[in-house]
């Protein structure tokens, strides 16, 4: 029988990107950035958010795509937001039609359908910017300017830096702590704030036992959940903004829930009992925990 510790290396390894994930995602960020750059003037354009950092969990969504915007296209930042996010909709409903298109809060999201068993790219976030100083500002409709400050390439530094920190596997645990996310109806939104968390609450160095950094993850992360948590580069609004104080209050109940069940689940395997331990974890993490 498999151990709990071959277990957990398993399930980590299933969540990385095969290779038909990684040249779908290519091609299809490829139709997309080129096709924005025959409608916009873009300065350039670049991949970001989880996608980029390595920490997107299955099914892979909302793959995001930073368009800085030329000086032709600098008008649109002396209007509403809204404006230049219809513009940029307008546009891709012409390429992948109405039903596939749809406009948020700071950025455009393109679908393609629904998971095959190849676990295939389903959608892919379209996010306009502008240059500002040393970062960059994007449309915010929830804002009260209508804009807000970012700098994708600074959360993807400190992921890179905390992943060396833990011993290579920070984005690994990421990985694993957002499926559960997943699992349980995402009560922790957006998975991103899991993540910010994650640079505070996963210590270096990593300690060797996955159990017992998931036990701790979550505890810690129920008695923090109520705490305001800034986005990473400190120029937005928190991560945590969205959730209000009744989301919050089922997110810590969610997330000590799951610290418990992982704390039992740890004493079934100090018991010898190997196989009711790796059914415990899969009921916290799902189908793609592996018995065997």
């Amino acid at each position: 029988m498999i151990s709990v510790k071959e277990a957990f290396q398993k399930f980590r390894s299933g969540l990385e990107l095969t290779e038909r994930e990684q040249n779908d995602a290519s091609r299809r960020q490829k139709d997309i950035r080129g096709y924005m750059d025959e409608c916009f003037h873009v300065q350039r354009d670049f991949l970001t958010g989880s996608y980029k950092r390595w920490t997107k969990t299955k099914p892979l969504k909302d793959v995001d795509i930073f368009f800085v915007l030329g000086e032709d296209e600098r008008p649109y930042r002396a209007k509403h937001p809204s404006v230049l996010l219809s513009r940029v909709e307008g546009k891709l409903v012409e390429k992948y039609g109405r039903d596939c298109v749809k406009c948020q809060r700071r950025s455009v999201s393109v679908e393609f359908g629904v998971a095959g068993e190849d676990e295939r790219v389903l959608s892919f976030d379209v996010v306009p910017a502008y240059d500002k100083d040393h970062h960059y500002e994007i449309p915010d409709t929830n804002s009260k300017t209508g804009w807000t400050d970012t700098d994708p390439e600074i959360h993807a530094e400190k992921a890179t830096a905390a992943n060396k920190a833990f011993g290579g596997e920070w984005k690994g645990m990421v990985r694993m702590i957002k499926r559960w996310n997943v699992e349980k109806g995402k009560p922790v939104r957006p998975s991103f704030l899991l993540e910010v968390m994650a640079l505070d609450l996963l210590r270096p160095p990593f300690g060797g036992d996955y159990p017992y950094e998931f036990e701790s993850f979550l505890s810690s992360a129920a008695a923090r959940i109520h705490e305001e948590w800034p986005e990473p580069a400190r120029l937005g609004p928190p991560v945590s903004d969205i959730m209000a104080t009744a989301d919050k209050d089922q997110a810590k109940s969610a997330l000590q829930q799951a610290s418990d069940s992982a704390r039992e689940a740890i004493n079934l395997g100090r018991q010898g009992q190997n196989g009711e331990a790796l059914k415990a974890y899969r009921r916290l993490f799902g189908d793609l925990f592996p018995l065997s």
